[in-house]
């Protein structure tokens, strides 16, 4: 394991000095990768277990009060607590140990469970996602141990099942027991920065809901020579569906909701925008001149249709189709309403279906989008302790497509307190995809951040 380009040591306030231990870092990663932890899946729950375990034994060594909470989806919660010295504020550390699955094992480059180097980056399933955030949080506690600790209460919770829980698991613990939870400052690391060595922090969440839309134009598949140019085909039909709801430049048009929103903060340039989305040489970006990336991802709804069947290519004959069935995946910022943006879609769908098509929708895994005010004193500290960190003149502030209902969730219970998203991720890190990464500098140097406002905020 190379320590080229470690950071050694920042110095971020006179009175401290960090050294991340480039070492343990990678050794602790590694560990808690080789415990595969995708939830909901039996034939993986004694490594999920085992990671679970691994979590708590971290935990205990930085002396917290450690306990497991069972969540009504069968994954335990983790939860590592100081309490606060007289009126200190709490502060909330959150981050997960479940992983998506590695997919075909064989399509990686590497072992996708042992941790492996290239190229300055750490490769591995959930190297950047989540468990390098887990990573990140145990690495700042030890050196706020290593400048002689603070007053501030600490409160560390590690999910075991944000990725393929389905029950909001966690979300549930919070309603029937919120007193677990109590902080004055929430700190999300389940996120990243725009790129490696630029701080960035993320004030909106867009949620969503799925909806699977069902056609039926016939009793069944009939001969298109027969019959085809009269006989309503339900693939054309959802088709003719879907394609109500992007106009002419591709952009999502739904009927009753504002769709032309602006992004109010950091823009995202479309040529990284066409990199970090992979957008292939030559093929246009949706919308017009007027339509920034930032706009279209982080200020308005957007739906994009993520499957499609009706007959397999390898399968097709001369035939109308009787069925088809799409789902849909509806995103929804704030301030707007997922539940309300989900009707008024599911409405659209019935009102455009042609011909007298029999359709059928149902919507499911509905969540509401997040927004954080990002000025608040203990964020705007947190925010210099990320720019001293990576000795950065600015602080990047962006949004984000994806969701994350936890925090939706907690803001319910505790509408006073101060969230900051952030994390270890970056565009590269291509997170639930094949050959997921770490830049081990992005461990550091958050860690260097977290421990610096876990050791001088509220003094």
């Amino acid at each position: 394991m190379s320590n080229d380009n470690a950071v050694n040591s920042a110095v971020t306030s006179t009175d401290f000095t960090f050294s991340p231990n480039r070492e343990r870092i990678f050794q602790e990663l590694a560990e808690l990768i080789s415990h595969y932890s995708p939830h909901s899946m039996p034939e993986h729950a004694a490594t999920h277990e085992e990671a679970a375990k691994w979590v708590t034994a971290k935990l205990e060594e930085l002396g917290l009060d450690v306990t497991r909470h069972p969540t009504v989806d069968d994954a335990d919660t983790i939860i590592g607590v100081k309490e606060p010295v007289g009126d200190a504020p709490t502060v909330l550390l959150y981050s997960h140990y479940d992983v998506v699955p590695a997919q075909n094992p064989a399509v990686w480059t590497n072992d996708p469970l042992e941790l492996d180097e290239r190229g300055g980056r750490w490769y591995g399933r959930g190297a950047a996602d989540c468990k390098g955030n887990v990573i990140m949080h145990l690495a700042a506690l030890r050196m706020v141990q290593e400048n002689g600790g603070t007053d501030l209460g600490i409160k560390v919770v590690v999910e075991g099942s944000e990725e393929l829980g389905g029950e909001d698991g966690l979300g549930k613990l919070i309603d029937a027991n919120p007193e677990l939870f109590t902080a004055d400052v929430i700190f999300i690391g389940d996120g990243g920065n725009v790129a490696v060595g630029i701080p960035t922090l993320t004030t909106h969440l867009r949620g969503g809901a799925q909806l699977r839309i069902k056609v039926d134009t016939l009793e069944g598949p009939v001969h298109s020579g027969g019959w085809g140019g009269a006989a309503p085909d339900a693939a054309h039909a959802l088709i003719r569906i879907s394609d109500s709801f992007f106009d002419e430049h591709g952009r999502t048009t739904i009927e009753g909701v504002d769709t032309t929103a602006k992004w109010e903060g950091d823009p995202y340039d479309r040529e990284t925008f066409r990199k970090d989305a992979r957008v292939l040489d030559g093929v246009q970006l949706l919308g017009t001149v007027d339509d920034e990336p930032a706009d279209m991802v982080w200020a308005r709804p957007a739906i994009t249709v993520i499957g499609f069947t009706s007959v397999p290519v390898k399968d097709a004959t001369n035939i109308v189709n009787s069925t088809a069935e799409a789902q849909f995946n509806l995103r929804v910022p704030a301030p707007q309403s997922a539940a309300e943006v989900a009707k008024k879609v599911e409405e659209q769908i019935y009102a455009r279906a042609p011909w007298g098509a029999k359709v059928e929708v149902s919507v499911t895994g509905v969540n509401e989008p997040f927004s954080t005010d990002p000025n608040g004193p203990a964020v705007q500290h947190f925010g210099k302790c990320m720019q001293d960190a990576y000795g950065a003149e600015r602080l990047t502030v962006v949004g984000t497509g994806g969701s994350i209902p936890l925090t939706v969730t907690l803001q319910k219970h505790f509408p006073d307190a101060e969230f900051a998203l952030y994390g270890v991720a970056d565009p590269a890190a291509n997170i639930h995809g094949i050959d997921e990464s770490v830049d081990p500098t992005e461990i550091e140097h958050v860690a260097i951040a977290e421990a610096t406002f876990l050791l001088t905020y509220g003094k």
